[in-house]
Parts: C-alpha cells; sequence; structure tokens
C-alpha cells in the first residue's frame, strides 16, 4: 500500500505528539495533541508557514507584519490571521527557537511567546461558523493553547528532540 508524503508525516507528527503530551509530560488532551500535531504538518510546507499575505501577493513572514494584516481584516478572516500569527509563534518558539536567537530581523523585538499568547486569545474571542470543519479550531480550544502557550512550546521542543533521537537511530522504523 503506498502513502503519500503528507498522510506519512502526519501519523509521524500525531504519534510523536501524542507520545511526548501523554507519556512525558502527562497532558492526556486528545483535541490539544491533535491540534499541535496537525500545526507539525501544516508547516512543513512554505505555503503553511508563508500562509499570510499582503494585497500584492507578497507573503508576510514578520510578526509586526502580520499583526498589521490583522488589522485590515474583519471577522473571520481577522480571527484566521491572528490564529496564524499564535501558530507561527508558537511553531518557531517550539520546534526551532535556536532560529529565533540566531535572527537579526525586526522580530527579534517581539517576544514570540506573548505575541502567540495574545494572538490565540484574539482569535479565541472572534465568533466564528466552525459546524461541520474540522479545520477551523474551536475557540475553546484557542483559548486553553493562549492560557498553555509555553508548555506547548515545549512540547513541540520535545517532539523534535524525539525525533531527531529516532533519526539518529539508524535502521529503526518509525511508521509501519
Amino acid at each position: 500500500m503506498k502513502h503519500d508524503t503528507t498522510s506519512i508525516m502526519r501519523r509521524m507528527f500525531a504519534g510523536l505528539s501524542e507520545y511526548v503530551f501523554h507519556s512525558k509530560l502527562g497532558v492526556v488532551n486528545p483535541e490539544l495533541v491533535d491540534y499541535i500535531s496537525e500545526l507539525l504538518v501544516r508547516f512543513i510546507r512554505v505555503e503553511g508557514v508563508q500562509k499570510i499575505r499582503k494585497l500584492d501577493g507578497s507573503p508576510v513572514t514578520e510578526i509586526f507584519a502580520m499583526l498589521q494584516e490583522a488589522e485590515r481584516r474583519i471577522g473571520e478572516a481577522r480571527r484566521e490571521v491572528h490564529r496564524h500569527i499564535g501558530d507561527y509563534t508558537l511553531f518557531w518558539s517550539g520546534v526551532y527557537p535556536e532560529a529565533l536567537q540566531a535572527s537579526k530581523a525586526a522580530d527579534q523585538f517581539v517576544s514570540y511567546c506573548e505575541q502567540g499568547k495574545r494572538a490565540y486569545k484574539i482569535a479565541s474571542s472572534i465568533d466564528c461558523d466552525n459546524s461541520g470543519n474540522p479545520d477551523i479550531a474551536p475557540n475553546w480550544l484557542l483559548d486553553q493553547i493562549s492560557d498553555q502557550f509555553e508548555m506547548c512550546a515545549y512540547g513541540l521542543r520535545e517532539v523534535r528532540r524525539e525525533w531527531e533521537r529516532r533519526d539518529d537511530n539508524e535502521g529503526q522504523t518509525l511508521l509501519l
């Protein structure tokens, strides 16, 4: 049976996230763990990282510019930009914090954790119709991620350590 890369990565990230959050951190919250693993899947592709676009179509990659884009939007579009800011800051502060420390961009002055928590909190306060759409995170979950941002970032660091550890073990099968 042949699997596409995305489904293989989805299974790997789901397994690693569940293992880390349930077994290592004692966080048994299926919705949160699913959100974290899907965030990793979305950010595999550069289109996921550079989801927010200016009117001219160019990607927005700095937090300050993303915040400006959020202010230009209303309703669910505004919610989605704030959610992306939360996801973006959580991903970088959790999976690749060393990239933030090495960054010379304007974002070095922005506290990723503070901006991420704030963005998730704002997104959680904007009503949206998520009935029947699994891609739209419920407000209560975004609020919970805001409140537990640092723990989620730490969990993502542990997920990365786990996949690197498993990569170092030659011949070990991650997926069946």
